[in-house]
């Protein structure tokens, strides 16, 4: 027979491990920002002003792509110490500049593998990334054929079990006027990979301006998504843009903005991050932004206030 302090210890312990088993359970949302904003900062020639001014804004991690790490490539060390001065950790480091991107060419498919696991495998060694985001090769006009589709998703595969040996994860980025863009295109490639190798950053701007709901397409796949690109669009856009797919020049459209800062449009992210909580999911939230009217500090400050004082995340 228990005694009452006996019995009042074990529904103590009892109550404090289950409280412990619950917030085990709850989602974990790591919070970063990709430092790509346009007008108004020299990102292209100075990475870590842009850093800096992420590190200003109040965050903790960035993302940017090779292409502006490459002078650092043979020295990370160094890197590593202007990371650490600025409290600052990488997200995942891009595939961009010089690498190979056509992942639809059989003819280039064996150094695309071999450039991104090299990549990936130095993030992971030198600042502990855990996943390798990509974007495929712009698009071509005649679109993204099927048999493009198999050779994307053969490629895709063979990248992403070199890397899931390694403990790490691939992430395809869908993405406005490239090879991976509308939901057939999404379909196909989830379909037609492997969900142990293959997955997928889900951009809320992109999604949208093709014509998809993201808070929809997160649901679907919300196994299979290993990371999100937020940005907002216009309120009209809300649940997909009805129109015709924005025309692209250079790395923007063409004419006005169509991305804005988080609470600025119809991206409905108290859906999106409903569906994630009710999956219990693990994984990046990255805020972007690829113009601004202001500047990227603003507009990251922008953002910064959404998560935290209307979506309650701790940046």
């Amino acid at each position: 027979m228990l005694s009452r302090r006996q019995f009042l210890r074990l529904c103590s312990a009892t109550c404090a491990t289950s409280a412990a088993g619950v917030a085990a359970a709850k989602p974990r949302f790591r919070i970063g920002i990709t430092t790509n904003t346009r007008n108004g900062g020299s990102w292209d020639k100075d990475m870590l002003l842009s850093f800096r001014e992420a590190a200003e804004a109040g965050y903790h991690n960035v993302e940017t792509f090779y292409g502006y790490i490459r002078p650092w490539w043979d020295k990370p060390q160094e890197l590593k110490s202007q990371m650490d001065r600025l409290k600052l950790g990488f997200v995942t480091i891009s595939n961009g500049g010089p690498m190979k991107m056509q992942f639809e060419n059989p003819s280039v498919a064996q150094q695309l593998i071999d450039e991104h696991v090299q990549l990936a495998l130095w993030s992971k060694k030198w600042f502990g990334c855990d996943h390798l985001k990509a974007n495929t090769g712009g698009r071509r006009p005649e679109g993204t054929t099927s048999d493009d589709l198999a050779q994307m998703a053969r490629t895709m595969n063979e990248i992403g079990k070199r890397l899931a040996d390694q403990g790490l994860k691939f992430g395809v980025h869908a993405h406005l006027w490239t090879q991976l863009q509308t939901r057939s295109e999404i379909d196909h490639i989830m379909d037609a990979t492997d969900p142990r190798y293959v997955f997928l950053v889900l951009d809320t701007g992109h999604i949208t301006m093709a014509g998809m709901d993201p808070v929809e397409l997160a649901r679907t796949y919300v196994s299979r998504i290993v990371e999100f690109h937020l940005k907002d669009t216009k309120p009209e856009d809300k649940g997909g843009h009805k129109g015709p797919t924005p025309q692209r020049e250079g790395y923007t459209a063409i004419g006005k903005r169509i991305f804005f800062e988080l609470g600025k449009g119809g991206v409905d992210f108290p859906g999106l991050l409903s569906v994630l909580k009710q999956n219990n999911w693990d994984g990046w939230l990255t805020v972007e932004l690829d113009s601004t009217d202001t500047t990227p500090k603003d507009s990251a400050m922008i953002s910064r206030r959404y998560l935290e004082n209307v979506l309650h995340l701790q940046v």
